[in-house]
């Protein structure tokens, strides 16, 4: 009997030790009706939430990441991407905040491009010269599917799309899945996967521009301090087409590899590139090797204390510095977004890849599947 009893207790023990060391469930997901566009379509949003005070809200028009909240150095958290109040103002006033763009993110030279002898031709939406960001219809404005939604020691959405056959010019039909996830380590993964049943070109990536100050702040993005883990970036040409080359950034604005502040940079007029960009509008080529997770870049704003780092499979990260936000887009709490007011870093295959052999492909072949994954790691220092 007193074994028996020892046993009981035993085993009461070793379950109150196991329940101890489990972690606790913090990360939600909470799905919602976020309102309707013009012709009655219903938008949907998923807001995620960890213990550490950070959220994310993705909705499922182009599957933006609609708002991003990060706590400071002090705990208190503000939402530091760039957007709408409302959903129909995504539409109105198209600058791809937060959106998921594809199926071709960045530019193709003239909108034109040869796969296995068959020449497309696309739309040339970038000035009426080039083809940018999927097109006119891109999938920034689609309305996508909720397909999961997950709580638990990882908070997650997974939203689908299919792109037909001959969608903005692009062959083969395309079903793309973006998974969002947040964990208890403040880190938001974002994840672009893609299969086609036809020889077609990928290259899907996040549009999110960051203010670390605040989305609402009233100072520029342009005084953080950028380190760029990329020996080389993409020179281009007049209408931000890639020359072809692979240019050092060592003695050039470009050369972030040290932590410099962005302000001390951009304003070089004595080089050509920033002049023809009005800013940086340049893929930058990351260093180490593509399809594995590494380090890019870190951005650090000196007045919160927030830090991000950003971390990516893809060969190259497109470096956006809000150059052409001219006081036209009225953003969240009313707020005039000027140039300079958000910065984007977006993963990818190289711009004009297509019409580039040298540079990586972004050919996608029926049975493979494209994968692009992104991490955003977040941290705050004492000021």
């Amino acid at each position: 009997m007193k074994t028996a009893h020892r046993k009981a207790g035993w085993l009461l023990v070793a379950g109150l030790m196991a329940t101890a060391a489990m972690p606790a469930v913090a990360a939600d997901a909470k799905r919602e009706r976020l309102g309707t566009l013009q012709d009655g379509t219903v938008i949907e949003a998923v807001t995620l939430t960890n213990g550490k005070g950070m959220t994310a809200q993705v909705m499922t028009l182009g599957a933006v990441l609609r708002t991003l909240e990060v706590p400071d150095a002090n705990g208190k958290s503000e939402d530091i991407v760039l957007g709408y109040d409302t959903p129909a103002e995504y539409l109105a006033n198209p600058q791809y905040f937060g959106a998921t763009v594809g199926r071709f993110a960045n530019r193709i030279a003239k909108g034109k491009f040869t796969l296995d002898g068959r020449e497309y031709s696309l739309a040339t939406n970038n000035n009426n010269v080039n083809h940018l960001h999927g097109g006119v219809l891109g999938f920034d404005k689609r309305v996508w599917a909720i397909s999961s939604v997950k709580s638990g020691p990882e908070a997650s959405v997974t939203l689908v799309y299919r792109s037909p056959d001959g969608e903005e010019g692009y062959p083969g039909n395309l079903d793309v899945t973006v998974i969002y996830t947040l964990n208890e380590q403040n880190e938001l993964t974002i994840e672009h996967r893609a299969v086609t049943d036809a020889p077609t070109i990928a290259n899907i990536t996040n549009h999110s521009f960051f203010n670390l100050s605040g989305a609402m702040a009233p100072t520029s993005a342009t005084d953080h301090v950028l380190t760029f883990h990329a020996d080389r970036y993409t020179p281009v040409d007049a209408t931000l087409i890639p020359t072809g080359e692979l240019r050092p950034v060592e003695g050039t604005p470009f050369d972030f590899r040290r932590p410099a502040e962005i302000e001390s940079r951009i304003r070089d007029g004595k080089d050509e590139q920033l002049r023809i960009g009005q800013g940086y509008d340049h893929n930058f080529v990351v260093n180490g090797a593509s399809g594995q997770m590494r380090s890019a870049l870190h951005l650090y704003d000196p007045g919160s204390g927030r830090r991000m780092e950003l971390l990516t499979d893809q060969p190259g990260v497109q470096f956006y510095s809000g150059n052409f936000l001219d006081g036209t887009a009225i953003g969240k709490g009313g707020v005039i977004y000027r140039q300079g007011d958000g910065l984007c870093f977006e993963p990818q295959v190289f711009p004009d890849a297509p019409n580039k052999p040298d540079f990586p492909t972004a050919r996608l072949n029926p049975g493979k599947t494209y994968k692009n994954k992104m991490v955003l790691r977040f941290t705050a220092e004492p000021r």
